[in-house]
């Protein structure tokens, strides 16, 4: 991925934001594999960040944020090679999964770089610290199942069924409430980050305890399951909606 694909990342979900027919996102690669991550030769200008001058995330950082900040589910879709700074986009996606025969590998030491202080903090919150170091000091790759195993992956596919399976997952998820998920999203996360007084946990449980009671989700579902009937829910709030001052952290 060239600098200009990882900054468009940027606008792309901006849209993704705006648009209300939008209730689920998947990620995937445009080929027979998701990314073998950032383009090596032009590798100093894609992670060199403008305001610092350092090179600890760059285009590359924003192009994460602005995927792990999206409200609504992120679903990556792994096939073929999962690697370097690929493994950045699918960690900042909300549930990943891999199609048998994926790859991943995180792999700066295997060319002398630090892997951006985002992309190690999200792989550490979603493996543990001490996969993480096992991940980034060999460089080593592993397939889907020890990927499974490890907490990289969620479920893992039989290849030959991948997008079928894939597209059942997706259509799945939106055909959910969006304001659960969308509200349960902001909350999980809100959990992840840390916040050890609780204050912005209880601001999160507030504020989506108060859509409930005005979206109109809630009242379709339970007379749905009433009637034994599928639900319809037509919800979904857009940014708008979103909690003041939300930021999207880390995924898991």
């Amino acid at each position: 991925m060239t600098e200009a694909m990882w900054l468009a990342l940027e606008p792309v979900c901006a849209r993704l934001a705006d648009d209300a027919s939008v209730r689920a996102v998947m990620v995937r690669g445009a080929g027979s594999d998701f990314s073998a991550g950032a383009d090596i030769s032009d590798l100093r200008a894609i992670l060199r960040d403008e305001d610092s001058g350092r090179h600890d995330g760059g285009a590359v950082a924003r192009g994460e944020a602005a995927l792990a900040g999206l409200h609504k589910p992120t679903i990556a879709a792994v096939e073929g090679y999962c690697l370097g700074g690929a493994w950045q986009i699918a960690a900042a996606c909300d549930i990943r999964l891999a199609s048998s025969e994926a790859t991943f590998g995180i792999t700066p030491a295997k060319i002398g770089i630090v892997y951006p202080t985002a992309g190690i903090e999200r792989l550490v919150r979603i493996a543990g610290p001490a996969t993480a170091k096992y991940l980034l000091f060999s460089g080593d790759f592993v397939d889907a199942e020890r990927a499974r195993v490890l907490g990289l992956v969620q479920t893992v596919y039989p290849a030959e069924a991948f997008w079928d399976e894939v597209d059942e997952f997706v259509d799945r998820l939106a055909s959910r409430s969006q304001l659960s998920i969308q509200a349960m999203k902001d909350i999980v996360d809100t959990v992840v980050s840390g916040d050890d007084s609780g204050a912005e946990l209880a601001q999160a449980n507030e504020h989506w305890q108060h859509l409930m009671t005005t979206a109109g989700d809630a009242e379709a579902g339970v007379r749905a399951f009433l009637a034994k009937r599928t639900p319809e829910f037509t919800w979904n709030g857009g940014r708008d909606a979103q909690r003041h001052g939300r930021t999207g952290g880390p995924a898991q």
